[in-house]
């Protein structure tokens, strides 16, 4: 990372500079340093306790030019459910076979796990490798639901989780550096703008203290947070 070239993309950053969105991803485009097309990654710091139960920031959006990754889906259902899941376009189906697959094999071929309610019993038991991993179902983020088909297509149209962790950051990717700008303005701020309605009714202050973005292999670039506050306002 402290090759040349990275010490020259650093150069024509201003460090200590809060850009405004298009101009920061405009610079993480230009800096791009692999040949491959490196995926374009966003950092949001709250001013929150995610120790708090009320202050664990955790929501989804589905980001208008997806992700540049068509996620891989398992969807754990029984009966109707399981055609209905597949007709959507979900990768694997199944429900205690491929339970018992993740526990004795340590399975472990897909992006994000969505199961209907009452699976959820059977699925409990698969916490402790999918939960370190953040796969495991959650209804407040829409994977459990008995809704598979609109699950599987909004996963597949690009629906991002975005969670704070224990450092009070959220970190969430936002496309590829070949989306250009537009895109890519457009993607994040659908992200911030959802970030910005989960304010926790109890945060107090400036809800988000920074922002910065940057391709997998480039420098930051720091974004000016006011203007995620003024959404937070709306």
């Amino acid at each position: 990372m402290a090759g040349k070239k990275y010490r020259e993309a650093v150069k024509q950053i201003d460090r200590a500079q809060r850009y405004q969105l298009p101009e920061a991803i405009k610079l993480v485009i230009s800096n791009r340093l692999a040949k491959f097309d490196e995926t374009v990654e966003i950092a949001v710091r709250l001013n929150v306790d995610p120790r708090q139960a009320d202050q664990n920031v955790r929501g989804t959006v589905v980001l208008p030019h997806g992700t540049g990754r068509v996620a891989r889906v398992l969807v754990l259902a029984k009966g109707e459910k399981e055609k209905e899941a597949r007709d959507a376009g979900a990768d694997f189906v199944g429900s205690d076979d491929l339970i018992q697959k993740i526990q004795t094999e340590n399975w472990l071929d897909f992006d994000r796990v969505i199961a209907t309610p009452d699976m959820m019993g059977q699925v409990g038991r698969l916490g402790k490798i999918l939960g370190p991993r953040g796969l495991m179902p959650n209804p407040r983020v829409g994977t459990v639901t008995f809704d598979v088909a609109k699950a599987v297509a909004e996963v597949k149209a690009g629906k991002v989780d975005y969670r704070v962790d224990k450092a009070g950051v959220i970190h969430a990717r936002v496309g590829k550096v070949s989306f250009g700008e537009e895109k890519l303005v457009e993607n994040a701020n659908a992200l911030l703008t959802a970030i910005a309605r989960s304010r926790p009714s109890s945060a107090k202050g400036n809800y988000v203290q920074s922002v910065a973005i940057a391709s997998t292999m480039g420098p930051g670039v720091k974004v000016d947070p006011a203007a995620t506050r003024t959404e937070a306002a709306a």
